[in-house]
């Protein structure tokens, strides 16, 4: 099963302890087009009202440092693994892309996948 963005971005957050259940995030669906950014918060803080690691760095690398991924460049575009190198979350290619924007996308669907399991364990 392929997740959008959106969904991929709510359990990427989710995998870091972000809460996204701010109101504006779903105005921004309604937007049209939609605004795939979200306003997150940790712990009460406001962590960024334009919360969106597929398309910013910084984002991205939060992610990977938070939850200690390491990020490979392969021949068949960028492997995510645990911090140890063992277990490859996420390789992700696509034609025409450039490797800043393989490399964000990768991060965050490594985050999304752990997201994810933290999210069928409750």
């Amino acid at each position: 099963m392929s997740l959008t963005d959106r969904e991929l971005l709510e359990l990427a957050a989710k995998a870091v302890g972000i809460d996204t259940n701010h109101k504006w995030n779903a105005q921004r669906m309604d937007m049209n087009p939609p605004v795939v950014s979200l306003v997150a918060h940790r712990g009460g803080e406001l962590v960024s009202t334009a919360w969106n690691p597929l398309r910013r760095d910084a984002d991205a690398l939060r992610l990977a440092v938070d939850l200690s991924l390491q990020v490979k460049p392969s021949e068949t575009g960028v492997d995510v693994c645990d911090e140890f190198g063992d277990e490859i979350w996420c390789a992700y290619t696509e034609a025409n892309s450039c490797h800043y924007e393989m490399t964000r996308r990768a991060i965050t669907c490594a985050a999304a996948e752990i997201g994810k399991g933290m999210q069928e364990k409750h």
